[in-house]
């Protein structure tokens, strides 16, 4: 078996992986590795695996100069299931990307939990403030703002990291509303992947792989799998002005 590292960058994140690569059957059957006990255990692995890139990718199209809405319905296009709630969403969907076919949208459907009515909100980039307002002709628009330049974690200023809001945007979910999570533009950005290479030292909890030039570390997560996660951030004063700084 082989210890294998990959960097993932997305906006102002730098993700580092650490895992066991499997190179022959030989391998396999000399070392067995642990598997999932249960069938929920190994549903909430995938969960993780999705919502984390759902994070990567909210984190490399967005930035200070987007913005976070939350629209909501009034009486008259009050929706009592998400089937009607996604007809108004695509039309208000399609307006936008008409008007600005370069913008880069993702929209999402949410119910409230003590009124139980849906609402929606969505993060843009390259849409005016003005005309997100004037195109959600069916209720109020409760709030749109510029993303945050500093978000703080745990009492740590990690910039502009929009993993909370991400996954705060992921949670807006229930199984009736279909296998997809949320509506996105297809020109959204992918993150960047390195290719994988081989360790060639041992990585845990205390020894970390280097940070990329001008990053910090923020993050370690383990599993009993092997599996080591390492996140960086952009140093929050070299993130003004620029997201993109050079990747080393």
């Amino acid at each position: 078996m082989q210890r294998i590292k990959r960097r993932i960058f997305s906006g102002v994140v730098c993700e580092q992986e650490v895992y066991t690569y499997e190179r022959t059957r030989q391998d396999r059957s000399s070392e067995p590795r642990l598997r999932f006990k249960t069938e929920e255990e190994r549903l909430q692995h995938k969960l993780n695996i999705s919502r984390r890139k759902h994070a990567r990718l909210v984190n490399e199209n967005f930035s200070p100069s987007s913005l976070y809405s939350t629209l909501t319905f009034n009486q008259e296009n009050e929706c009592h299931d998400y089937t009607e709630c996604k007809i108004l969403r695509d039309r208000y969907f399609r307006r936008l990307k008409r008007k600005y076919p370069d913008a880069v949208i993702f929209i999402y459907i949410g119910r409230g939990k003590n009124t139980n009515r849906f609402h929606v909100h969505m993060l843009s980039e390259g849409i005016p403030e003005e005309y997100v307002l004037k195109q959600w002709t069916y209720g109020d628009v409760n709030r749109v703002v510029h993303l945050r330049e500093h978000n703080t974690y745990e009492g740590v200023d990690r910039g502009q990291d929009y993993t909370a809001l991400a996954n705060y945007l992921f949670e807006h979910w229930e199984p009736e509303a279909g296998p997809h999570r949320w509506k996105a533009t297809r020109n959204a950005k992918q993150p960047q992947k390195e290719e994988p290479t081989v360790c060639k030292r041992t990585y845990n909890e205390k020894n970390v792989p280097v940070a990329p030039k001008g990053y910090v570390l923020v993050e370690i997560q383990a599993t009993k799998y092997g599996y080591f996660y390492y996140k960086y951030v952009l140093d929050p004063k070299l993130q003004h002005g620029s997201r993109k700084k050079k990747r080393m």
